[in-house]
């Protein structure tokens, strides 16, 4: 199979194992276990696992010291913040609402990356922008009455936030990734996440009634904690050093999709109307951040 060939597979596979993980998280979380304890299980296995693999695949690239405090920031965005908000903001809302908010990531990375790192903010972008916040201001403001929901509105503002963190942990993660290899940032970034993560976790995680959790639940919840976390993670990277982040990020579009296939056919939620125009409004945001404008001849 040609290099771009397993790129494409593994960017495709990711992104369907991170569509389906909306419904998985949404079936355990919070009726049987807490969103923090989730978050607790998650990191801590996946932290196992990236270390494990460390005994196979080491760095080549000593960890430079320099580089300490762009970690502990990548971390506070990449993983405390997206990881809390996220479960948390899940198990609030419903599966479709959580997914179409979650696409407004390329949106915010355009806008943080001409801020921070004082890219181009052209027209485009800007009428880009204020699509996706439409999308996400009909999807936050407009009821649904499909699936289950015990705070839609606090939960759709925890993803949204949620997104916004996660933007900025992939603009601030750009130097880093340059200099050492994806998993080696990955294992620190993750290593000094739980730091903050464990903390909050382990209390929710102690008092987890798991004499209630049946077959289905321990599956769904070792599959989002290796499949939805560690395996999906490493098949991004991998699809990032053979075709580039740009090319990989473009699969983000899919996300929804599955997303939306999961929570029809496992939460019993529907597409309406509202959620179309949301979807439109937001799929034209990230498509007009990312056009670049033609630049007229002197």
């Amino acid at each position: 199979m040609k290099q771009s060939y397993k790129a494409y597979a593994a960017a495709i596979v990711a992104n369907l194992i991170f569509g389906s993980s909306y419904a998985a998280v949404k079936y355990i979380t919070p009726g049987f276990l807490h969103p923090f304890a989730l978050n607790f299980v998650r990191v801590a296995v996946t932290l196992v696992l990236f270390w494990v693999l460390f005994l196979f695949k080491p760095g080549q690239v000593k960890f430079d010291r320099k580089d300490l405090p762009r970690f502990m920031i990548c971390a506070l965005t990449g993983i405390v913040i997206n990881q809390l908000f996220f479960i948390k903001g899940v198990s609030l809302t419903t599966v479709i609402h959580s997914s179409l908010l979650s696409l407004g990531s390329p949106i915010f990375i355009t806008i943080i990356a001409a801020w921070l790192l004082k890219e181009g903010f052209t027209i485009f972008k800007a009428i880009g922008l204020a699509c996706g916040v439409g999308g996400a201001s009909i999807l936050i403001l407009m009821k649904d009455q499909s699936g289950t929901a015990s705070n839609m509105v606090l939960g759709d503002i925890l993803v949204l936030i949620n997104a916004i963190s996660y933007a900025f942990y992939l603009v601030l993660v750009r130097p880093l990734m340059a200099k050492y290899s994806g998993i080696q940032v990955l294992r620190w970034i993750f290593t000094i996440g739980a730091i903050g993560i464990l903390p909050i976790g382990l209390p929710y995680m102690i008092n987890t009634h798991w004499d209630a959790f049946q077959l289905k639940h321990w599956c769904i919840l070792a599959y989002v904690a290796i499949f939805a976390t560690f395996v999906a993670y490493l098949l991004t990277v991998k699809s990032i050093q053979l075709i580039g982040s740009s090319a990989t990020g473009a699969f983000i579009y899919t996300q929804p999709v599955f997303a939306a296939i999961f929570a029809i056919l496992f939460t019993g939620e529907y597409f309406t109307f509202y959620k179309l125009m949301a979807a439109l409004l937001i799929f034209t945001g990230v498509y007009l951040v990312n056009t670049k404008q033609a630049v007229k001849p002197a």
